[in-house]
C-alpha cells in the first residue's frame, strides 16, 4: 500500500505563489509516477501535472503550462508542486495521486491517492 498526504494549500491572492507537497510512505516511491490533479464542486477531478519515475520528465495541462512545475525529491519520498502567477480559476482542491506502470493523464487510473488540500485563489 501507498499513504500519500499533500500540504501547503491555503488562501492567497491573485499573482501570488504557493508550493505544495506531497509526502508517500509505502511501497517503493522511487518507481512511482506522479501526479497533481484538481477538482472544484460540481466538476470532475482534472489532470495539472505528472512527473515520471524514470527520468524525471514532466507534463502539464495547458491551464497551467508555464506558471507551474512539478518536481520530485525520491530521497525525501516527496513530490511538489510549485505554482506561480496563480489565478482565481485554479481555485480547487488539489489531489497528489500515483500509479505504477505506464504515465497517464486520466485521474481514473489512478489508484493511490492523498487527502487533498484546499487552494483559493482570490482576485
Amino acid at each position: 500500500q501507498v499513504q500519500l498526504v499533500e500540504s501547503g494549500g491555503g488562501l492567497v491572492q491573485a499573482g501570488d505563489s504557493l508550493r505544495l507537497s506531497c509526502a508517500a510512505s509505502g511501497r517503493s516511491f522511487s518507481t512511482m509516477h506522479l501526479g497533481w490533479l484538481r477538482q472544484t464542486p460540481g466538476k470532475e477531478r482534472e489532470f495539472v501535472a505528472l512527473i515520471t519515475w524514470t527520468s524525471g520528465s514532466t507534463l502539464y495541462a495547458d491551464s497551467v503550462k508555464g506558471r507551474f512545475t512539478i518536481s520530485r525529491d525520491n530521497a525525501k519520498n516527496t513530490v511538489y508542486l510549485q505554482m506561480n502567477s496563480l489565478k482565481p480559476e485554479d481555485t480547487a482542491v488539489y489531489y497528489c495521486a500515483g500509479r505504477y506502470g505506464g504515465t497517464n493523464t486520466r485521474p481514473s487510473v489512478y489508484p493511490y491517492w492523498g487527502q487533498g488540500t484546499q487552494v483559493t485563489v482570490s482576485s
